[in-house]
């Protein structure tokens, strides 16, 4: 047990939902309504209304009976679609709010960045913030004041540290907030999707750093909707569904899944929101043919590869024009390939494509495809549902030297024996 730094058993969170909120009372309130209430109950009888008691708004469970364990050093990434109960989940072990049911165990120092302006107070300087936050996680001001010109530093916002709060912007309070939080050497660092309100430079930085943090040692709990982020720092991760954990596991494979199940139409759902047959030209479905696996859309492997678009063309195409192109999920092109003077008759048409490799790294792309015949287009079309690649990362390890391709490498260090 002393490696671990977080427990959760049966951990349950249930709001009101509806209705408002009961004031405090007086204890001659207290002595009155209960006095009152059997009389109230009697009445209720008379007029044929069932005793509730006394909560009669609705209510929901935020998250419902969650079990894990976190060991010291590991980076868990948890996923999941908005109110599934990340956040919740983050501020319970915050100790910002009190679990309905079950308990979490967290041993060591947190420091969490959960939403915008949290634990800033908006009258005072961004460097007394700076020694504020110190102090909530216990620290003594020589340890702060060590800290204090890398934090200034690293959120870039020098000319404004003697500024009040109040003054920042959103993207500035998220730099300040999260140096503070991970320079201040918290042993446990919880961070919720607030880096998204940062621009690209900055998540790249903060991404390097979480990885810094993790080979020193401490643990990282990371929510997140950017899958390739989960995928850099994390190895393991959890799905949260309407509060409670779906999946469990290495990190691949449960982000795989979720994109699967969320990836829009299933393959083979087809576009037929006209009918084919008043179109020159239409693209119907697409698929990996090889390699073959859970689901046609999935690439998970490394190899060769062969994909599949179907078409079907309505008029002779006597100087066709087809091109294909893949686009990540910030939509930048990976691959575009082309080939004219193509050469249709009516009817159906498998369009086949065999690549040596594709070497993308992890997460989910976009194609598109197009056909023309000379300078007029037929059909462009995005195709549903998007290409998934759940092939095993073999890049750099450190963000800012990820890059965009996942091809593997061979390395062996040989002496000269001529030297």
């Amino acid at each position: 047990m002393s490696d671990l730094a977080i427990r959760v058993e049966k951990l349950g969170k249930r709001y009101r939902i509806g209705g408002l909120q009961p004031r405090y009372l007086t204890l001659r309130d207290s002595l009155a309504r209960a006095v009152a209430a059997p009389f109230r109950r009697l009445a209720g009888m008379l007029r044929g209304e069932a005793y509730a008691g006394a909560d009669l708004h609705d209510s929901i469970w935020a998250l419902k009976e969650v079990d894990f364990e976190v060991r010291q050093g590991e980076v868990l990434g948890i996923i999941g679609r908005n109110g599934a109960g990340k956040t919740t989940l983050l501020k319970i072990l915050s100790r910002i709010t009190e679990p309905t049911e079950g308990y979490a165990d967290v041993w060591g120092r947190v420091s969490s960045l959960l939403e915008v302006g949290v634990g800033f107070h908006p009258e005072l300087t961004g460097r007394e913030n700076i020694y504020l936050n110190g102090a909530i996680l216990g620290m003594r001001k020589s340890e702060i004041e060590r800290k204090r010109d890398d934090i200034v530093e690293f959120a870039e916002v020098e000319r404004f540290i003697d500024t009040p709060m109040k003054h920042y912007s959103s993207g500035m309070q998220v730099r300040l907030a999260f140096a503070i939080a991970a320079h201040l050497e918290p042993e446990i660092l919880l961070v919720d999707e607030v880096l998204a309100v940062g621009d690209i430079e900055f998540q790249r930085k903060c991404m390097g750093r979480m990885g810094d943090i993790s080979r020193e040692g401490r643990t990282v709990l990371f929510v997140s909707h950017q899958m390739n982020q989960i995928r850099r720092l994390c190895e393991r991760c959890i799905w949260l569904h309407d509060g409670r954990v779906i999946i469990d596991g290495a990190t691949n494979d449960v982000i795989s899944t979720y994109e699967a199940k969320h990836s829009g139409l299933s393959s083979g759902e087809k576009r037929h929101a006209c009918g084919d047959s008043i179109y020159r030209g239409r693209f119907l479905d697409w698929e990996i043919v090889e390699p073959t696996g859970e689901k046609p859309n999935m690439l998970e492997t490394l190899g060769p590869v062969t994909l599949k678009t179907v078409a079907r063309v309505n008029v002779h195409v006597h100087k066709g024009t087809h091109g294909i192109a893949i686009f990540s999920a910030e939509n930048q092109l990976m691959w575009a390939w082309s080939i004219e003077n193509l050469r249709l008759e009516p009817g159906v048409h498998d369009f086949v494509y065999s690549l040596p490799t594709l070497p993308l790294r992890p997460g989910v792309y976009s194609l598109l495809v197009s056909l023309y015949e000379e300078d007029e287009l037929l059909d462009q079309w995005h195709c549903t549902p998007e290409l998934i690649v759940a092939t095993v990362p073999m890049t750099h390890k450190l963000d800012r030297w990820t890059g965009v391709l996942n091809i593997p490498c061979e390395f062996k260090v040989r002496p000269r024996k001529d030297v």
